[in-house]
Formats: C-alpha cells, sequence, structure tokens
C-alpha cells in the first residue's frame, strides 16, 4: 500500500468511526484505538503535505484563528417560522392552505423544535464546502472553520448524494456537555454560562477552531434545499439526509391528519424533558414538496410550515420597582426590576411590562408578588399578580408623566398604545439610539463601531447624528477611554467603507418610523432614488404595494423635517448610496410591463425561481396569489387545483411554460 492510499484508508476508517460514534450512537472502535489511528494520520499528512485535505478528520481538531467572519449571502434566503399556541391556531392555518391548494389530501411532517443556533451547510460533490450561520436571513457569516469541529457533522457523504445543495440545521449543546462546561467554570471561581442555546451561539462566533473543538457541541439537521433534489416530501428528505451521514433526530414522524399532529404534540410535551437537548415546541410543515412551492413564502415565513410553542414555563417572584427606557423613536417602554429568579434555564432580573394599558390592566404595583413567563420562551414577561400577597397599603402605579432621560412631557398619540418623548432631536437615548440602528448589521453594518461605542461618543461631544459619523478623525478618537490606534483606525475604516452599502439598506438605516428592512426595500425598489422618494405624495406612497396609510404618514413627516434633510445633503456629500443600483441585463425588455403572473406547478425547461426572474426582468409583476389583478398565470404540471378553479372562475389567461417561452422571446 502506498502512501497516499494509507492515508485515504485512515480517512475513511476515522469518518466511519465518527460518524458510529457522534451520529448513530454506536462507537465501533475505543477512544484510544481512535487517538492512535488519529495521530497515525496526522503524521504521514506532516511528513506528506502534497495529500493535504481541507476535510480530513484531523481537520477536526482546530487551531485555524479568524478575527473576521465574512458575511456571505445565502444561496436561498433562511425564513424565520410562524408561532402556534394552541390548536385552534393550527386548525385555522390548515383552513389558510385549503384555501390554496383546494381539497387535497394532505400529510404532515412533525419534528421537534430544538433550541440552538441556527445554521446552513453547504456540500458540494459529497464535501462540505462552507458553513453560514443565519444572520438576518439574507445573509451570515461563514463559520466553516469551527462547524468543522463539529464530530457529528459530516465532512465527506456516502451513497448517492446531489452534487450541490445546502442542508439547514440546529447547533446544540446537550444539557450534559453544558452542565460539565459549567461546573468546571465554577471550579476555576469563573462565572458559569446562563443558558446552553446562547453558549451554542457563542461558540460559533469564537476566533480560535481549536476552542470549539473544546466544546462539546452537536448539530441536527432538519432541511434539505437545493435544485431537483431526488426526492418528493420532506419525511423522504429526511430519510435520505441520515443515508447521505447526516445526524437527523429519530422523533420525527409523519402523520395524515392534524389529529395525528396534536397526538404527536402532546406527547412531547410530557416526554421532551427526557430529551438531551433543549426543545420548546414542535414544528408542522406540509409533508409534499410540491405543495411547498405551491404554498410559497410570506415576506418572513414559509407558508407551509407551522411552529407550535411548548406552554411556556412559569415562575413567581417580587417587583421591586419599575423604571422607563426611552427608545430610538422615543417610546417609552416600563421595565419590571424583579428578585432575581431561575426561569427556563436562565436567571431572570427584569421583564417588560409593555405599556400604561398592560400596567392598569394587570393592576401591577410595586411590592407585588407577580407571575413571570418568557413569551415564546425568549422575552420574560409579567402575566397576572397574586393578589393574595399584596399589602394592606399598596396604592396603584402611577404612570410617568415627563421623560426620564430630558424631562420633556411625554404625549399620547390617538389609538397607540405606547406614551412618546417628543424631543426628537434633544433627548439623548433617542440620539443614540438612532445612530446605534444606523450602524447596526441590517442597516449600514459598520465595522469596529459597537453601541458603547456610540454612547462614548455622543457623551464625548463628537457626534450628535449619524452624519457627523463620518467627520470623526483618528486624532479626535483615541483620546477616549479603551481606544487605541489600531481600533480608533478600525472605526474610522468601517465608517468610510459604509459608503458601498446599497440603497435599501441605507433607507432602512436612516430610522424612519414604521420602515422596516422589508418596507425599506419595497420603497427603494419602487422610488429607485431618496429624491424621487422625497417628492413623494402621500396618495402616492399608499398606492405602493403593502405600504399603507401609517407608513405613508410617517415617511412625509420624516422628509418634512427640515434636520433630517440636512443629514440627508450631507451623507450625499460623503458619498453615502442613495440611488439603486441595479444590475443591467442587456437581454431585458419592458415587454411585460403593467402585467402581473402567478407561477404555479412543476416545469421542465426553466425552475419556478428562473421564470419570476424573467418575468421581472421583463418589467413584469410576480404575484404570490391569484386574484382579479392578475393577468396570467404560468401553469406547469399538477398546478394545485384550488389555483385552477380560481383562474378559470376569473377568466385570467392560464398558459403553459411553452407558451410562456414564446411570449418571452417574441421581438
Amino acid at each position: 500500500m502506498n502512501t497516499l492510499q494509507a492515508i485515504q484508508t485512515l480517512r475513511e476508517e476515522l469518518n466511519l468511526h465518527n460518524h458510529n460514534y457522534y451520529v448513530l450512537d454506536n462507537p465501533t472502535l475505543s477512544d484510544y484505538e481512535f487517538d492512535m489511528k488519529l495521530k497515525e494520520l496526522q503524521d504521514l499528512e506532516t511528513k506528506n503535505p502534497e495529500f493535504f485535505d481541507v476535510n480530513s478528520p484531523t481537520q477536526r481538531v482546530g487551531g485555524t484563528i479568524t478575527k473576521n467572519f465574512e458575511t456571505i449571502p445565502h444561496e436561498y434566503r433562511m425564513y424565520s417560522l410562524d408561532n402556534s399556541y394552541s390548536k385552534e391556531d393550527l386548525q385555522d392555518w390548515e383552513v389558510r392552505i385549503q384555501k390554496v391548494l383546494g381539497d387535497v389530501p394532505l400529510q404532515y411532517t412533525c419534528e421537534l423544535k430544538y433550541d440552538g443556533a441556527s445554521i446552513s451547510i453547504t456540500y458540494e460533490n459529497g464535501k462540505l464546502a462552507r458553513a453560514v450561520t443565519r444572520g438576518d436571513g439574507f445573509q451570515g457569516d461563514d463559520v466553516t472553520n469551527n462547524i468543522k469541529t463539529i464530530r457529528s457533522i459530516p465532512l465527506h457523504l456516502k451513497g448517492n448524494y446531489p452534487e450541490h445543495f445546502a442542508i439547514r440545521g440546529e447547533i446544540v449543546l446537550p444539557f450534559a456537555g453544558f452542565e460539565k462546561m459549567n461546573q468546571e467554570l465554577i471550579e476555576i471561581g469563573e462565572t458559569p454560562y446562563s443558558n446552553p442555546r446562547n453558549t451554542a451561539s457563542g461558540s460559533l462566533k469564537l476566533q480560535d477552531s481549536a476552542e470549539v473543538a473544546k466544546r462539546p457541541l452537536d448539530c441536527l439537521l432538519y432541511f434539505l434545499i437545493g435544485n431537483q433534489l431526488p426526492f418528493k416530501s420532506q419525511f423522504e428528505g429526511l430519510e435520505s439526509a441520515r443515508k447521505w451521514g447526516f445526524k437527523v433526530p429519530n422523533e420525527s414522524k409523519l402523520a395524515s391528519s392534524l389529529e395525528e399532529v396534536f397526538q404527536f404534540i402532546e406527547y412531547w410535551d410530557i416526554h421532551r424533558h427526557n430529551l438531551p437537548y433543549e426543545t420548546d415546541g414542535v414544528v408542522v410543515k406540509v409533508n409534499d414538496l410540491h405543495y411547498q412551492e405551491e404554498l410559497g413564502y410570506t415576506a418572513k415565513s414559509p407558508r407551509w410550515a407551522m411552529a407550535y410553542k411548548f406552554k411556556a414555563e412559569q415562575v413567581f417572584t417580587k417587583l421591586n420597582s419599575i423604571s422607563y427606557q426611552v427608545g430610538r423613536t422615543g417610546s417609552i417602554t416600563p421595565v419590571a426590576n424583579l428578585e432575581p429568579v431561575q426561569l427556563a434555564g436562565t436567571i431572570v432580573k427584569r421583564a417588560s411590562l409593555h405599556n400604561a394599558d398592560q400596567i392598569e390592566k394587570l393592576d401591577i404595583r410595586i411590592d407585588d408578588t407577580v407571575f413571570v413567563e418568557k413569551g415564546g420562551e425568549i422575552i420574560p414577561k409579567i402575566i397576572a399578580v397574586d393578589l393574595s400577597k399584596r399589602s394592606g397599603n399598596s396604592e396603584p402605579t402611577k404612570y410617568i408623566t415627563h421623560c426620564p432621560e430630558c424631562e420633556t412631557e411625554l404625549i399620547r398619540s390617538e389609538g397607540e398604545a405606547n406614551h412618546y418623548c417628543p424631543n426628537f432631536y434633544g433627548c439623548p437615548p433617542q440620539i443614540i439610539g438612532r445612530i446605534q440602528h444606523y450602524i447596526s448589521r441590517k442597516a449600514m453594518d459598520i465595522e469596529g463601531l459597537g453601541g458603547e461605542t456610540v454612547a462614548l461618543l455622543f457623551n464625548n461631544g463628537l457626534v450628535h447624528n449619524y452624519a457627523d459619523l463620518y467627520e470623526l478623525t483618528v486624532g479626535q478618537i483615541l483620546p477616549l477611554e479603551r481606544m487605541a490606534q489600531k481600533s480608533a483606525e478600525n472605526l474610522v475604516k468601517g465608517v468610510a467603507n459604509s459608503v458601498a452599502i446599497p440603497f435599501e439598506s441605507v433607507l432602512f438605516a436612516l430610522g424612519i418610523r414604521f420602515v422596516g428592512e422589508t418596507v425599506a426595500k419595497k420603497l427603494a425598489k419602487h422610488y429607485k432614488n431618496i429624491d424621487a422618494l422625497e417628492r413623494a405624495t402621500l396618495m402616492d406612497l399608499i398606492l405602493v404595494d403593502e405600504i399603507g396609510e401609517r407608513i405613508a404618514k410617517s415617511v412625509i413627516e420624516f422628509f418634512e423635517n427640515n434636520e433630517n434633510r440636512i443629514i440627508i445633503e450631507r451623507l450625499k456629500k460623503y458619498g453615502v448610496q442613495f440611488e439603486i443600483v441595479e444590475k443591467v441585463n442587456p437581454n431585458a425588455t419592458e415587454k411585460f410591463l403593467g402585467k402581473t403572473f402567478v407561477v404555479s406547478g412543476v416545469f421542465s425547461t426553466y425552475s419556478r425561481d428562473e421564470l419570476k426572474k424573467a418575468i421581472e426582468e421583463n418589467g413584469g409583476k410576480v404575484g404570490s396569489s391569484i386574484s382579479a389583478k392578475t393577468d396570467f398565470v404560468v401553469a406547469g404540471d399538477n398546478m394545485g387545483p384550488a389555483k385552477l378553479e380560481k383562474a378559470t372562475k376569473l377568466n385570467i389567461s392560464i398558459i403553459s411554460e411553452d407558451k410562456f417561452i414564446e411570449m418571452l422571446h417574441e421581438s
């Protein structure tokens, strides 16, 4: 056997052992035998560097240092899931599904919802190519080196797998490993970690992959995505993933009705406490992948999946005081300061009280004994008061009338739940909050500048709005606390680099009230530049797809403010992008201008996404559902009967893929 064959044989043996031990829980080698074979492989690779393989089992020990994690766009967007909290929610969801698909028999895949850090891992020709965190769903951080240290993730696949695909899952930290890590910290006098989920998420961003390798992380996979995958259902996809070497939880079940889904939920609501991982619910998915395509997505979530959240854990504790926070829009949020209490794996000291109405509704008072839960097991909230333990001299809570930061009298607009501080340009938390929003990852994504540094810059009189950031110098920053030459240079460089951020992100960064990421993208796409948006009338804005009166009024008010216009003019001079940069397709036309298409079914020449892209590049609009505004339905095989019936009823032109291609190439 030559050297290369010896190396390949050892790699295959070690990969097989990793799979048996970490995925199948069925070890075939002793730890000593494994270590000896690994050492033998390391020695051979060291002596024969020409046979280096980035996906060798020796690379799992880590050692690669990543100072800055590169941001990478997801090939396929990572959506979030809609949540449900009752059987009625799931029944309503099924009704919505049947409105789209018609009265067709439905099967559901039921999977446990593991509480970890979401990851998307891409495989090319059976080898792990890259791993990217969820991020904002559109892009995330490249954590490939750290992911390779997790032994339940295969570096090489086995069997008959596609050439290129991505698999989604959760990076989790089992309870046993979490407790062991905390015990070790306690023994050396360090503060223990708060909960497994946050520890798992934080582990992915450690700079030294060797440190990640020391942590007992695991990866549970649940969804495959790619073109022309070799299966027709979610459940078949899970079975295929297992055959290729992935760790797919065995608890998944195929259900033929909602009743069977409810049985799955009821069983695991009790038995989840026996699992080695944190779980907070059940994910229910329409099993048929063709039906998933028919149902599509909302702006944030797939219509074909729903997360059922288990009832949140509740505890009671004492309410010591109420403080008031001022947000970047001036909104006042009352916060309950609690006697510290353990809740769902974390120590809770504070909880949101939402607004004055909530305080009045629950009659919450200082020194009350209150019941606290984590809403959706994420944000702590007070849900009730134990009136039997209230003292006789207790007095109702009086909501504040003036801003706790700048003493300006608060206002409350008709129809709104929150009080606001109107001192938009003079209230420190609002100014700091707007700048912090401007630099945030989903906005201008300015490296080298964090929220604490923004407060430091403001408190030292160096910035009063986000335009001031572009005039900062290293000399101004250096005297500040905890600022060294390198960090000051990185801050100035990060601000300078932000001028390359695209217009839709800049528009979101401006902090216009009610203009979130999705709305900013719609406005940017419609108006193309900031000047056209500034000139838009209230009625113009309302006529933009999905822009209501509340958003439209907020945009108008933003541009009516002279200070906002001055800031925008300054940002223009610094080179900030206030115009959308559209990729020019030399073959694009306006032949479909003013026409709305709905794409439905399975196609042979083009994928659905390619058809949609062709429509948009030629001036058309792609609708998500059939309505009276639809001009054409491009129908492939297995078009949903409900869509067919609706299109026929509305007398909408139904065209085949071949007919569409013919229209596309007409001069």
